[in-house]
């Protein structure tokens, strides 16, 4: 059965100036570029009511409808990868990713993704814009993720994802003692000088980060972290730029920063974390069918446990013996 996309937005006023191809990538992040050229040259994107170029330039609240038939996004191939699935009906999946698994296929990485291994077990999610994913996590983040299965269900998470109401919380360890809690506002888009970093720059994407601590060791700060929007690298540009980068970063951490004192096996199990410790923990949401309110918890990998340990017990000795 042919399922097609409908798409009803109106061009906010920042983007005037803007070709309608880039401005369309923009406000439709889950569709490849390449595909939003595609349906502009045959006519399925319409500018009130009038046929568009890509090259044409956005004034600022154009109404914008698209309706283009649903076909394979992008020829991306089955690969049987195990994936830790806590929950699954016929509309939703929900994901507890691992560390060291890329979500999308791209150049760089096109294949042994999470896609790939989605693919070999439901394969009608090739219909699917980006094979179902309405929100990615970073290769070495681990945690929860949901992933579409029907156009319906892609739809509602995809507005619950815009409109905010999607709850994700994440647990992090940061370097240095923060004092308290907080909120960083600040938009973040590409570095101009690095291409492959993220930066916080005065005319980036909108970016708001809440965090609030759960814990503090000598040198280091247990977070919890939730986000309104969910730019690529949000948390790690924002603690970075805090000054308190997540531990084990490889691209905004700098060198491990070790705590006064530490015995040699803290300050070997900072040296041997080699991923940003950041963990999807909690994602709530309504289910895009039955509307009804789920939640879901990952428990916090091995790996970051242990990190927490080793630096509770040497928090723990340095205060008894002080």
């Amino acid at each position: 059965m042919t399922q097609y996309i409908e798409q009803n937005i109106i061009i906010p006023p920042h983007l005037e100036g803007k070709r309608f191809d880039q401005a369309l990538s923009w406000l439709w992040p889950h569709y490849s570029r390449t595909r939003i050229q595609q349906w502009i040259k045959q006519g399925k994107v319409t500018a009130n009511g009038e046929k568009i170029r890509g090259k044409d330039l956005v004034q600022g609240g154009e109404s914008i409808f698209l309706r283009a038939e649903l076909i394979e996004e992008e020829t991306w191939g089955p690969e049987e990868i195990p994936l830790d699935i806590i929950y699954e009906d016929e509309a939703i999946l929900v994901i507890n990713k691992p560390p060291n698994l890329v979500v999308h296929p791209s150049e760089s990485t096109p294949c042994h993704t999470l896609v790939n291994g989605l693919l070999a077990r439901y394969p009608e999610l090739i219909q699917l814009p980006r094979a179902g994913i309405v929100h990615r996590l970073d290769k070495d983040t681990t945690g929860l993720l949901v992933v579409a299965r029907q156009v319906e269900a892609h739809h509602s998470l995809v507005e619950q994802l815009q409109k905010r109401t999607m709850g994700r919380h994440y647990e992090a360890l940061v370097q240095g003692i923060l004092t308290g809690g907080g909120t960083v506002d600040a938009p973040i888009s590409r570095d101009k000088i690095h291409r492959k970093r993220m930066a916080v720059v005065p005319h980036g994407k909108p970016a708001t980060t809440h965090y609030r601590i759960l814990e503090r060791f000598i040198a280091h700060t247990r977070i919890e972290v939730t986000l309104e929007t969910g730019r690529t690298h949000q948390i790690r540009v924002h603690m970075a730029y805090l000054h308190h980068p997540l531990v084990g970063d490889p691209v905004y951490g700098g060198r491990p920063r070790f705590p006064k004192d530490a015995p040699e096996s803290l300050m070997e199990a900072l040296q041997q974390f080699k991923r940003q410790a950041l963990h999807a923990k909690e994602l709530h949401f309504l289910h895009p069918i039955s509307q009804q309110p789920l939640s879901f918890t990952a428990p916090i990998p091995e790996d970051m446990k242990n990190l927490i340990q080793h630096l509770r017990s040497h928090y723990d000795t340095h205060h008894h013996s002080t």
